[in-house]
């Protein structure tokens, strides 16, 4: 028996194979920074391979592997671009209808939807919230007929598009754009296809960007000083800073400074960054859990071993481009859906392994696409 025949027979799909491409318009091309190519679509997961950016040394940048069907109605795997898109640009492609040869499909309409969509249901923490598209647009790419061509190509073109929101692939919430090709049929289900367009929102330097300084301690046992050359960074930049030992009275092993991500969905709270002048008690680390909340540790150094002596100095200089993450600018209360903030978190450990920490806020925003 033809299980494929038979599949056919049953669906009335005829072996149609949907294909759709992103493919920048000339004036893009020559737009220096209006797309970029990108080997792989952001998401939060760390990177393993600490080579990871320069995996690429001749500057071609793959994507994603997409099957399509020869004319002998076999499949085969080819390298699709991604591109990563300004948050004003255009989007245009192609969309490809594959069948077998002497095949035909009956159809009620082809279409073509742009979509931009907030999924809370998403993630390892499953809660089935559902979704919300905050953009959507219909166009038609063909009126009801019949396609007897093996291959048929339509172009699209989406102009002028409220692109509002980054793209993000969050644990528990993503900010996707994508079109929809869907190709109606009668007393049939439609066959349907969706492609991830990737769009990221320049931003703009700060007019002031203060540097951050703030004192902490435990009464009469501890005494820092701490201070940052600035509170908003780009992606691409690198923190500088300095670590003040105004008082040492307890027995310190060494001291640490990590970079923390912490994805905030659902019911967004006020919660404090501890973003002031004034002491603050600096406590042994507590750590609560939120169903909602996701913190990861995109990267930890160890700026300091053995005991420091009053008056001594620790300098801090940390680059975020070798930070094995995809790194986003900081979303605040996205929609009332939610929160993407970056913390630097200073901790001190003594000999008896108690741990001490202290976390300041940073603003983090895009200086350039990819």
């Amino acid at each position: 028996m033809d299980v494929g025949g038979l599949l056919n027979a049953i669906t009335g799909t005829a072996g149609v194979k949907i294909d759709i491409r992103t493919i920048p318009t000339p004036q893009q091309l020559q737009t220096p920074g209006a797309i970029v190519p990108m080997d792989h679509f952001p998401s939060w997961k760390l990177h393993k391979n600490p080579f990871w950016r320069v995996k690429h040394p001749n500057g071609q940048k793959l994507a994603a592997v997409t099957p399509i069907m020869t004319a002998s109605g076999d499949f085969q795997e080819v390298k699709s671009p991604i591109f990563a898109y300004e948050q004003h640009q255009d989007v245009s492609g192609v969309v490809t209808l594959t069948m077998p040869p002497g095949k035909k499909l009956d159809h009620l309409g082809i279409k073509i939807q742009f979509i931009g969509r907030i999924d809370m249901s998403f993630g390892v923490n499953d809660t089935g919230r559902p979704h919300y598209d905050f953009v959507s647009l219909s166009k038609e790419l063909a009126p009801p007929g019949v396609l007897y061509q093996s291959t048929t190509e339509i172009p699209f073109l989406f102009r002028n598009m409220d692109k509002e929101h980054e793209s993000y692939r969050g644990r528990n919430v993503s900010v996707r754009y994508f079109v929809k090709v869907i190709v109606e049929r009668k007393f049939l289900p439609p066959v349907q296809k969706e492609h991830d367009i990737w769009i990221q929102v320049m931003g703009q330097p700060p007019q002031q960007n203060e540097a951050i300084k703030m004192e902490v301690g435990i009464e009469d046992c501890l005494h820092i000083e701490f201070e940052y050359d600035r509170r908003v960074h780009h992606l691409q930049d690198t923190i500088f800073g300095k670590i003040h030992f105004l008082l040492v009275r307890i027995k310190i092993k060494h001291m640490e400074l990590a970079v923390i991500r912490r994805e905030t969905s659902g019911e967004i709270g006020s919660g404090g960054s501890g973003i002031g002048g004034n002491p603050q008690s600096m406590q042994p680390s507590n750590d609560s859990s939120n169903v909602f909340t996701e913190t990861q540790t995109l990267v930890k150094y160890e700026i300091m071993d053995g005991a420091p002596v009053k008056g001594e100095v620790i300098p801090v200089k940390l680059s975020l481009r070798g930070i094995p993450a995809d790194l986003t600018p900081t979303y605040s209360n996205v929609n009332n859906r939610f929160s993407v903030r970056y913390f630097l978190n200073l901790v001190l450990v003594d000999e008896e392994d108690r741990r001490y920490f202290k976390q300041q806020e940073i603003i983090l925003w895009r200086k350039e696409l990819g």
